[in-house]
């Protein structure tokens, strides 16, 4: 038997509801390919920031470095500033595990009807990969003259040559291992003077290393409307950390609901543990009620698993999603169903055990 460490951040919202099934689902997939996971709960949110002034303690980092992945539900919610919760809670994990490979599955998954007119599974199904760690969301700038008109914001953006180039090369790897063996660079050279033509020089660089892998650029309007009109054109996506963030949230869309959507946070080095989380966020305006989806949460438990060395116990999470999926009585209201949180959890749980 495999034994692992997860540390476990149910965080706010909806992360409180979804996690739990996330961890049933895991629990039972475990049983069936004999792997063991010690989850160690923290109870670290945007509540704790109002009792302490901090979304962590100050020793967090240190705990979590113990652990081999972290499983986290959601950051965020009414009464405390987006800005607070997320750079005291999320990115300085991402940043400080050097987690810098944020991956994102889109995938229109068999019994989810896609938006998009005559669409099936055949025809969406890419990877995004956005650059984590530096790119638009810097530190650097600040504000002037507060208050009045004179009022001044400069922020920057930070594009690094070796930050750059090992997310290119991710990307290029993994579309290596994929059947289509396509990169698609997101840029903005032409109204970003500096680094979006930066951005382009690496990829036709990195590009020339892989004769085996067609490529192609666009500019990220341009390519926002591709990802709606031919989603079947894409196969890896690649982007800075705006870029990506963007397209990460609107592929899933695409794909049927941002409810479904998965993410893994990747220190490719494993010098330190990787983060696994759903794209959804919080979703305040749903929290308590016992409707929100489970699945992208039960989906970044596939990537960890994944991660950590078991394809098969996640092709059988992701095929259990499909299973439970194709039966209406199951799906929650954002995929047009009155399925609860529970039940659809319970579900894919039980057919990981054969029982649907």
């Amino acid at each position: 038997m495999t034994d692992y460490r997860i540390a476990v951040i149910s965080g706010d919202g909806i992360g409180q509801e979804v996690v739990p099934e996330g961890l049933r689902v895991l629990e039972a997939v475990g049983r069936r390919f004999d792997i063991r996971f010690r989850w160690d709960e923290y109870p670290w949110s945007c509540e704790t920031y109002k009792r302490t002034g901090r979304m962590m303690p100050e020793d967090g980092m240190a705990q979590l470095n113990q652990s081999d992945a972290i499983f986290l539900g959601a950051v965020g919610f009414p009464g405390v500033p987006d800005h607070v919760s997320l750079w005291g809670l999320l990115i300085p994990i991402r940043r400080q595990m050097e987690q810098f490979i944020n991956l994102r599955p889109v995938r229109l998954l068999k019994g989810v009807s896609s938006p998009l007119k005559d669409r099936g599974p055949a025809d969406i199904d890419f990877m995004v990969v956005r650059e984590n760690n530096e790119g638009e969301y810097s530190e650097i700038g600040g504000r002037l003259y507060g208050g009045t008109d004179a009022e001044t914001v400069i922020q920057e953006s930070i594009f690094t040559r070796g930050g750059v180039d090992r997310v290119l090369r991710y990307a290029f790897e993994l579309a290596r291992r994929r059947d289509a063996k396509h990169v698609t660079s997101a840029t903005k050279s032409n109204g970003i003077i500096h680094t979006m033509p930066f951005w382009d020089e690496r990829f036709a660089t990195i590009a020339a290393a892989y004769p085996d892998i067609r490529t192609d650029q666009f500019h990220i309007d341009i390519l926002a409307a591709h990802f709606v009109l031919h989603p079947d054109w894409f196969d890896v996506v690649v982007g800075s950390n705006l870029f990506g963030d963007i397209l990460s949230d609107l592929g899933p869309a695409v794909a049927g609901t941002i409810g479904i959507a998965p993410s893994a946070n990747i220190n490719p080095d494993r010098k330190h543990p990787s983060m696994f989380e759903p794209v959804h966020g919080s979703a305040p305006d749903i929290a308590g009620k016992g409707i929100a989806n489970p699945i992208g949460q039960i989906w970044s438990g596939a990537l960890m698993l994944d991660h950590l060395g078991h394809p098969e116990a996640a092709a059988a999470v992701e095929g259990a999603i499909e299973t439970v999926l194709q039966e209406p009585g199951f799906r929650t209201p954002d995929m047009g169903g009155r399925a609860t949180t529970a039940a659809l959890g319970a579900a894919i749980a039980e057919a990981l055990q054969g029982g649907l």
